[in-house]
């Protein structure tokens, strides 16, 4: 597996995200699921404390058992949930990052960061109180997750030289939806921090499942959505998504393996969070992070599915 860097962190280009846990699968499922990434080389697991109702960093914590410290563990704080009123307080970080460490099991997160900008609060006070983490061990490293390139530029400002800041950003990004395109991206490239799109399937739409005229596969994520998913699943989605196969197809590839390859050749992302449900969900994304697309592939895409 190749490795990309978020801050002094290594991670595997293909890392494993788990928000299923605790939602749409158990205990036992899990296991099996963070299982079979440890034998497939995947050292990257990024849940957060709202997943699964917080059963996700309960169960990930539990299914790493002593194999913890063999891998990058992040996770995210900030969004409310029941008995949490969120945010990023000085306060309120002290008190979420207390609850991850309990149900993750550990003693330390590695990559913590903040899930929803807080309009309340300072970014300098927030960026003050994780630094004051990454000082005294309970955080190595820490980032934020849909920040617009003026809260990017605004928390670059208000982080003191030679200081802890955010080392990474986690938006939505993929082939259908580029809108990191318009800043964040190039923000991350000038200052070295990482980009880790999440939805980088489109919610299910790049893995191949979904084709015009058919309904969901049942048991899949737009399944269980009903009506909510009929935008999702428009004709012209659906035709551009079978484009996109076809494109992958002409070079021996599936749509899956292309919409891995698309973002990994953008230089800012390090690694690409796919979700998984079952063991060979795993198998398939990580042979999908093997392919790099050329250039003419790359032009094809953007032809197909334009930014």
């Amino acid at each position: 597996m190749d490795m990309r860097t978020i801050g002094s962190l290594k991670v595997s280009v293909v890392g494993l995200g788990c928000n299923n846990f605790g939602m749409r699968i158990g205990r036992k499922e899990t296991a099996a699921v963070v299982d079979a990434a440890l034998d497939a080389g995947i050292n990257f697991f990024d849940t957060a404390d709202i997943y699964g109702g917080t059963k996700s960093e309960t169960y990930l914590g539990a299914a790493l058992g002593a194999r913890r410290d063999d891998i990058v563990l992040a996770t995210k704080f900030g969004a409310a949930y029941e008995g949490h009123e969120g945010g990023a307080s000085a306060a309120y970080i002290r008190r979420a990052v207390e609850d991850s460490l309990t149900r993750l099991g550990t003693d330390h997160i590695d990559l913590y960061q903040q899930h929803v900008p807080d309009s309340k609060t300072p970014v300098a006070e927030t960026i003050g109180a994780l630094a004051e983490l990454v000082a005294e061990g309970k955080v190595r490293e820490f980032g934020c997750s849909n920040f617009s390139v003026d809260m990017l530029d605004g928390a670059e400002v208000a982080t003191p030289p030679g200081r802890p800041g955010y080392v990474s950003v986690q938006n939505q990004y993929n082939i259908l939806y580029r809108e990191p395109e318009d800043g964040v991206l190039e923000h991350c490239e000038r200052t070295g921090m990482a980009f880790l799109p999440y939805f980088p399937l489109a919610s299910g739409l790049l893995s191949g499942k979904y084709r015009a005229g058919e309904p969901p596969p049942e048991g899949t994520r737009l399944a269980a959505m009903g009506d909510r998913a009929a935008g999702q699943l428009s004709d012209e989605r659906l035709a551009i998504v079978a484009a996109l196969d076809g494109l992958a197809g002409r070079h021996g590839h599936r749509v899956l393996d292309l919409a891995f390859g698309w973002l990994l050749a953008r230089p800012a992302v390090a690694s690409v969070i796919a979700g998984a449900t079952r063991p060979e969900q795993i198998a398939a994304n990580v042979s999908a992070g093997q392919w790099e697309p050329g250039e003419e592939v790359l032009a094809e895409v953007d032809a197909l599915a334009p930014r």
